[in-house]
């Protein structure tokens, strides 16, 4: 069979990236530095102007997410940043990873200029850029924090690799994370069935932009993303994330009262039947009503459903909303009047 030619009608279509890039660059940085890095690449090699404000609406980022990438860049050396008299970004310096060779990128801004406070907010951003780490670093690290390393790899269930060793250097020396909040963060990490360490660096971000530097303080970060939390909200006919408010409900059901999932979901089935507002209050009502009365399992309900049914033998069974579901021990119309006077 003879020989084939492939080829293409018009020029080449395609952007050289360095080896040296992808060698030892490319694996200690996230996809949204990647991404930004490739991009500006690509549009030096075809010589096109861009912004800041192009490339953040090109990757849905917002521009400190933009700035942020920048900066990582030119801390690592492979580009650098030019400003005007007003401190107005105004190119992109790419250096060449080989012969540092020095092309010029123009940034041409098209909505408004980079100014100095937004510059001066990614540089003092609490989330500093992420640095390159040295076998030296593994080693010190390694020497000083020999247990901490150990109980992350009992968590995990494997030795950590070099570069999950880097990941937590960051995260304690970058980040300003204690021993104990680094241990209660990879905990929860893998009580969410997440090991992966893009998923716990993420984390770790998003704690330490939050405020956090305490294992009590994530703790209630993270109780606000627990999953039997949305499942309580949801049987409540919400799907947002829970308030101060109404985190304190759930905490009294299931810290003071001590009920399990199944007795507080029951309690927002019935309120959900019972009413159309303040709903947080009503299953309060239920739940502290059968806390009282010694409720403990579901099946503790189920009996005293049938006591209050035995009781109301004799009644008059009314014509009203309350009649169509299962009667409980405690008083519905004092709930009812209860919720008006919210009204």
């Amino acid at each position: 069979m003879n020989q084939i030619k492939i080829y293409k009608d018009g020029e080449a279509d395609y952007t050289s990236i360095s080896n040296l890039f992808i060698d030892e660059y490319m694996a200690g940085a996230n996809d949204a530095q990647i991404k930004i890095y490739l991009y500006l690449v690509r549009v030096m090699s075809s010589r096109l102007p861009t912004s800041v404000s192009d490339i953040a609406d090109k990757f849905n980022y917002t521009e400190k997410d933009v700035l942020r990438a920048l900066k990582y860049w030119e801390k690592n050396s492979i580009l650098s940043l030019d400003f005007d008299e007003n401190k107005s970004l105004t190119g992109i310096r790419m250096e060449d990873l080989v012969n540092r060779r020095n092309k010029i990128l123009t940034i041409v801004p098209k909505i408004a200029p980079v100014v100095t406070p937004e510059i001066k907010e990614a540089e003092e951003s609490d989330i500093p850029v992420k640095p390159v780490y040295t076998s030296d670093d593994l080693l010190d690290f390694k020497k000083s924090s020999d247990q901490l390393l150990f109980v992350l790899e009992t968590y995990l269930g494997k030795p950590l690799t070099a570069a999950e060793v880097k990941t937590i250097i960051y995260i304690s020396e970058e980040l300003h994370f204690s021993d104990d909040l680094i241990d209660y963060l990879v905990q929860y990490c893998v009580e969410q069935g997440k090991k992966s360490f893009r998923y716990i660096e993420t984390v770790a971000i998003s704690w330490a932009e939050a405020g956090i530097t305490t294992p009590k303080q994530a703790k209630r970060q993270t109780a606000k993303f627990d999953k039997s939390v949305y499942e309580i909200m949801n049987a409540l006919g919400k799907s947002s994330s829970p308030t101060n408010k109404e985190m304190e409900f759930i905490n009294r059901w299931t810290k003071e009262y001590g009920f399990g999932k199944d007795v507080i979901i029951e309690a927002c089935e019935r309120t959900v039947l019972a009413t159309d507002s303040h709903r947080f209050e009503y299953a309060d009502g239920i739940l502290t009503s059968w806390n009282t009365s010694g409720v403990k399992r579901k099946e503790d309900i189920v009996t005293l459903d049938e006591m209050y049914r035995k009781k109301k033998t004799t009644r008059t069974v009314t014509n009203n909303k309350f009649t169509q579901y299962q009667q409980n021990s405690y008083d519905y119309e004092a709930l009812e009047r209860e919720l008006l006077s919210y009204q």
